[in-house]
């Protein structure tokens, strides 16, 4: 009997127990719990655990939902004088002209380009660097094979001109 209730799950909309394999109720069992963690740290799920039996992922209808339901930027809503418009309306407009994306694009070439003429190694920089933005001078000292110091002098001196060409 008791191998015959761990497999099942039950749906709250119905009220209803369903019968499952034990692989589909794994599965089923692993979603819930990690979308309900998830929730918890979040403070938006307060459901006690005697109660976890019921969760079936559905948080915006659940009994157990804490704080306020989350508002979509495309969801209406009405002003004072009847005005229908979204979140999405209210944002302000902060986009970048394509002037300026073509400006700082070309400023990017234009520096990579320069990278080029100064260092042989600057494709491998720049792969370097398109794997792990983040990477250190040493580091990337160390895959070239070369000393840190002269390296990171180099790096120095190629980001003091990059400064100068950037604020011209």
């Amino acid at each position: 009997m008791k191998e015959e209730r761990k497999n099942r799950i039950y749906d709250r909309g119905t009220g209803e127990w369903f019968s499952v394999s034990e692989e589909e109720f794994a599965e089923y069992d692993r979603w819930r719990r990690t979308l309900r963690q998830k929730e918890q740290y979040s403070g938006r799920c307060c459901c006690p655990k005697e109660k976890w039996w019921i969760c079936d992922g559905m948080c915006d209808d659940c009994e157990f939902r804490c704080g306020q339901k989350p508002l979509s930027l495309d969801e209406a809503i009405t002003d004072d004088d009847g005005c229908e418009s979204s979140l999405l309306d209210l944002l302000s407009g902060n986009d970048v002209g394509m002037e300026e994306v073509t400006a700082d694009r070309d400023l990017v070439e234009k520096l990579l380009q320069l990278l080029r003429e100064m260092d042989p190694d600057a494709d491998r920089i720049i792969e370097l660097w398109k794997e792990d933005w983040k990477i250190s001078d040493r580091k990337i000292a160390e895959k070239l094979g070369r000393a840190q110091k002269t390296f990171s002098r180099q790096m120095k001196r190629y980001r003091d001109i990059c400064r100068e060409l950037r604020e011209k």
